[in-house]
């Protein structure tokens, strides 16, 4: 295996997955213009932001099991050129039936894109750099959630008008669609292995294996599990940030939409892309020594991030409002980098995809939950004391994969099952 194109295919992928984002992210920081222009209330504004991450977990499992038996390259492109196709339909929205429909077509494209592409990533880095890999890759998340949510909020200002950005998103990811198809490859399955075993079972048939046997063989190991409940407390949270931090800022704050869409993403993102890189880097460290250990790294990242998570809602201040966000960014940053790396210890690699497609799926109905339960709760609590609250929710799941940790990965290096040791 070429050693440099491993990390070509990781900046390659890091385009795709920076549109991914950033196609997401833009619709809300239009929220004000749109709540304008068609009337919507914030309980209907939060069915538009829930309608992709709704569609988008329904459609993860499929996309995990159509990952594990075609070519990944085929999904991913395919599915950026679909995304970046619907995101320039959503332009065309004239109401908010419209709206719901498109960001609904935009999660069942984009749903196929993270159980083929993290499948892909495995096989081109094995255990050695696969967290830094990821963590390089996940820095992508972060820049297009600046890039969506702050192009998004200047169009916006600049035209009084919130479209353009998604005309502006949605060809750009078609071009880069075209040009990868040239230049991206397929691996073999289970390239990166160290072991003859794990080879062997990657190089399995997977077309003749039976459905509900391949899911209830991902299901079946505990600390799959507790990986897949975690992610769902840790989307939740960040799906609220993500839906209403820029009109948080923009209504309690003052703040113009350019102004609101900056700071509702930079600072908390540029500190997630320094979390990532310091996660991935400690995760391949301590995964040397011990079983769980980018599990380990996972924990700290959430249980240091509560105190930032509560600051952000409790604070009127906006230097302290800046550092809490800055401190729950870093620190998500140490999770983020090893949500799919961590899978992936306890998962063996002919089932990598279907098991990606299933915890984005779980976790994604979760989060999908966020921003409608957020804009009911903020009506009776306030938005200031819902987004304090899910400090509760930080510390909740942090101390979940803690016990998990303690329980099922103590054993030896190398194990597959995630069974008590």
């Amino acid at each position: 295996m070429n050693r440099n194109y491993k990390w070509w295919v990781v900046a390659m992928l890091w385009f795709v997955c920076f549109f991914n984002y950033a196609d997401r992210q833009a619709i809300f920081s239009v929220f004000p213009l749109l709540q304008k222009e068609m009337g919507l209330s914030d309980v209907q504004l939060g069915v538009v932001g829930a309608a992709f991450m709704w569609v988008y977990a329904a459609s993860a499992p499929l996309a995990g099991i159509i990952g594990d038996r075609f070519k990944r390259k085929t999904l991913i492109l395919g599915g950026l050129i679909f995304w970046s196709i619907v995101t320039v339909a959503t332009a065309f929205s004239q109401n908010y039936t419209h709206l719901v429909i498109c960001r609904a077509l935009e999660g069942f494209g984009e749903a196929f894109y993270f159980p083929a592409s993290m499948a892909l990533l495995s096989d081109y880095h094995g255990k050695e750099t696969r967290s830094r890999a990821m963590s390089i890759h996940q820095s992508s998340v972060y820049a297009g959630t600046i890039a969506g949510g702050s192009v998004a909020g200047i169009m916006g200002d600049l035209y009084q008008d919130w479209r353009p950005p998604f005309y502006f998103f949605g060809w750009l990811g078609v071009i880069l669609g075209i040009v990868l198809l040239l230049l991206l490859r397929e691996p073999q399955r289970g390239a990166s292995e160290e072991t003859a075993e794990e080879n062997t079972h990657a190089s399995l048939d997977l077309k003749r294996a039976h459905l509900w046997a391949e899911i209830l063989g991902v299901l079946q190991t505990p600390m799959v599990r507790i990986l897949m409940i975690v992610f769902v407390g840790a989307n939740f949270v960040a799906m609220i940030f993500l839906t209403w931090m820029p009109s948080y800022l923009f209504k309690t704050f003052q703040m113009s939409l350019s102004m609101s869409g900056v700071s509702a993403t930079i600072y908390l993102q540029i500190a997630s892309v320094l979390g990532v890189l310091s996660g991935g880097w400690l995760a391949d460290r301590l995964v040397r020594r011990y079983r769980g250990g980018r599990m380990m790294t996972q924990a700290v990242g959430l249980l240091l991030g509560v105190p930032f998570v509560f600051l952000t809602g409790w604070t009127l201040s906006i230097p302290v409002l800046v550092l809490a966000m800055i401190g729950f960014g870093y620190f998500k940053g140490f999770y983020d980098a090893n949500i799919w790396a961590s899978l992936h210890d306890v998962v063996r690699p002919e089932r990598r995809a279907t098991a990606v497609g299933l915890m984005n799926a779980i976790g994604w109905f979760g989060g999908g939950l966020a921003p409608v339960a957020i804009a009911a709760a903020s009506q009776r609590y306030g938005m200031s004391a819902c987004l304090s609250a899910n400090s509760l929710v930080y510390l909740l799941v942090g101390s979940i994969l803690v016990l998990g940790i303690l329980r099922y990965m103590r054993g030896p290096k190398g194990s597959w099952t995630g069974s008590p040791a």
